[in-house]
């Protein structure tokens, strides 16, 4: 103790306050809650046991010496270690070991083993899901695609919010000829869409090789519309004229191939209806519509109209030709022309159909043509061969287009 003269102020070390202020005891750590749940990689080990008893003699010294003036932090200490020991002990085999087991080696920590379904679960959680259905109209050749709704879409503007919309390709051979949308709906992340969009011209055959690739995304008035998921469909998956209802999580952006079978490239296709008719002794030639047309214009789209001849054609008279369609790959013309000609002639006669794309101050574009006739193949020839045979009644097919056209002039 420090002795200080009369009238002089008191003094206290810093040891001396933190001893009496900040620590009246003394200081052991503190226990974590992981002390009590031991982690063993792979069950408890085998010597794990209940606690063995002590010495009687290493019991009976400190009773002895601690009777009467136990303090409760030493009972808080031992009731901490009673609690650790428990824990050990549960759980061990009441047996005898069989022999010492062999040492394990350390597992390895729960996050460096990847889970392989948690990057899907991932992604619907943070991308969403979506609802649409799909009906395959054999009959008109029709694909029509119902998007319904979307769920817990991701958020991509800055008030947490997204503008979705939807939009189709099929593939392989997507492009502006076969991409569909629905409209925009604005700062939504569970937008109602129930909006049909139809694919025409639809082929068994496409609905074995193609499919159906579903884009949701962000329109951004601003800068560049933003990808938020997609998913695919096979269409082979579809049953004709079967409504199949689908409920999907969205996925990352998949790699589109580029390398593709150049053969399965088309120019488009075109809806044709023919009719001979008794009471107008004539051909009727109807160009009902086009779908997905080959673009040749730095727009990407294309000015289609469509040309009719019947060959041989001596005078030169047979030309019909349809209106312009403005910027676009699925024109709708629903015009129709009449051939005047003995039914007994038609058997001579091939009717040529060519699409071309309009353009101002050089010659137009040729996209692509089809020949019907008797010296056809295919379904070009079966088509021909039911209107001769079916007097007074509409026979609608769709015809592919091809780049070639043999015996007609390629220039408009």
């Amino acid at each position: 103790m420090t002795l200080r003269r009369r009238g002089e102020k008191a003094t206290i070390s810093i040891q001396e306050h933190m001893a009496i202020d900040v620590c009246p005891g003394p200081i052991r750590p503190i226990k974590q809650i992981s002390d009590y749940f031991p982690r063993f990689p792979r069950g408890l080990p085998p010597d794990a046991g209940p606690r063995a008893a002590a010495p009687p003699d290493a019991s009976a010294r400190p009773a002895a010496a601690g009777a009467g003036r136990r303090s409760p932090s030493d009972g808080a200490r031992e009731d901490d270690e009673d609690v650790d020991q428990l824990f050990g002990a549960y759980g061990s085999s009441p047996g005898p070991s069989p022999g010492p087991s062999p040492a394990r080696p350390p597992a390895k920590p729960p996050e460096d083993e990847p889970d392989a379904d948690g990057y899907e679960s991932d992604d619907c959680t943070a991308l969403g899901t979506l609802d649409f259905s799909l009906l395959y109209d054999q009959e008109n050749s029709a694909l029509h695609c119902t998007i319904t709704k979307a769920k817990g879409l991701k958020p991509m503007d800055h008030n947490g919010l997204a503008d979705p919309y939807v939009k189709l390709h099929l593939l392989p051979g997507a492009s502006k000829a076969n991409k569909l949308r629905t409209k925009t709906l604005r700062n939504t992340l569970n937008p109602t869409w129930n909006e049909t969009l139809t694919y025409y011209g639809i082929t068994d055959e496409d609905m074995i090789r193609k499919t159906l690739r579903i884009s949701v995304c962000d329109e951004d008035k601003f800068r560049h519309n933003e990808f938020i998921g997609e998913t695919r469909v096979p269409l082979k998956k579809l049953k004709a004229n079967h409504t199949k209802t689908f409920s999907i999580c969205l996925e990352k952006q998949l790699p589109v191939d580029k390398t593709e079978d150049k053969s399965l490239e088309e120019r488009g296709r075109i809806l044709i209806s023919l009719k001979y008719s008794s009471q107008k002794q004539g051909l009727l030639v109807g160009i009902v519509r086009c779908a997905h047309l080959a673009a040749m214009d730095a727009n990407g789209y294309s000015d289609p109209y469509v040309k009719t001849y019947l060959r041989p054609d001596v005078d030169k008279k047979s030309k019909h030709k349809t209106a312009v369609k403005k910027k676009t790959l699925n024109p709708e013309f629903n015009e129709e022309f009449c051939y005047e000609i003995k039914h007994g002639d038609l058997a001579k006669k091939s009717l040529e159909v060519t699409v071309w794309d309009y353009d101002i101050g050089k010659s137009n574009d040729f996209i692509g043509g089809v020949v019907l006739g008797i010296n056809a193949k295919g379904e070009r020839l079966k088509h021909w061969f039911d209107c001769l045979k079916n007097k007074d009644k509409r026979i609608e097919r769709w015809h592919t287009l091809t780049s070639e056209l043999p015996g007609a002039v390629l220039s408009d």
